[in-house]
């Protein structure tokens, strides 16, 4: 395989750092990497992830204020796009987050608060963020799940949760009081709500197999 430019997109809200460590362990020198807040670049690249820490508002706020909102809309609809935990929720329509904020509406469905009160299966008070590892049912097949075991433990850290009417865009679920949905796709793009630069072997894997991926998915 030739070796292709990957562009992290870096719109002040992203643990970048780990994200790039990450890769560069997984790409094994078949990427260029950069770390960019430049439209063109990210428009210029062969595949794009747009990661995030924080909240909705300020995420959009960003993506408009530096002019990436178009190019990432683009990337997500013309090559391998990965989004990652915040970057995952911008794809979605609408957020209850910030006093309710629009997002990209690349993939159909809402992003919700997690109830305060709801209960594991032993009766306890689940706590809000949901914080740690949680098993991720591969609900649909992808090429991103290939050598990754159906249950495996990843690691979360959000109070806001997705949920999508679209079951096919569906990949993956877990469970924090409710089913919600843990991996996104629709065409060259997969988002997921966990941190696969903090999953250990299982997210280096799915970094890995998007580093390779054609983007092709029906």
């Amino acid at each position: 395989m030739s070796r292709v430019q990957l562009a992290i997109v870096d719109y002040g809200m992203g643990n970048l750092y780990s994200v790039r460590r990450a890769f560069e362990h997984a790409a094994e020198g078949r990427c260029e990497l950069v770390v960019t807040a430049d439209p063109q670049q990210v428009r210029d690249a062969d595949r794009v992830v747009l990661p995030g820490v924080g909240a909705i508002g300020d995420c959009m706020v960003e993506l408009t204020r530096l002019g990436l909102r178009e190019a990432v809309i683009e990337a997500a609809t013309s090559k391998p796009f990965l989004g990652i935990c915040l970057g995952m929720q911008a794809l979605l329509e609408h957020s209850e987050e910030s006093g309710g904020v629009a997002g990209l509406g690349l993939v159909p469905g809402q992003v919700l608060h997690f109830p305060r009160g709801d209960l594991d299966g032993v009766g306890r008070v689940l706590k809000v963020p949901h914080m740690g590892w949680s098993r991720v049912y591969q609900a649909n097949p992808h090429p991103l799940w290939a050598g990754i075991k159906d249950g495996s433990w990843f690691y979360f850290v959000h109070s806001y949760y997705a949920v999508s009417g679209d079951r096919h865009a569906v990949v993956g679920e877990a469970e924090h009081g409710r089913r919600f949905a843990a991996a996104l796709a629709r065409g060259s793009c997969f988002a997921v709500q966990f941190h696969p630069e903090k999953s250990q072997a299982v997210g280096l894997q799915l970094y890995r197999n998007f580093v390779t991926w054609d983007g092709s998915w029906s």
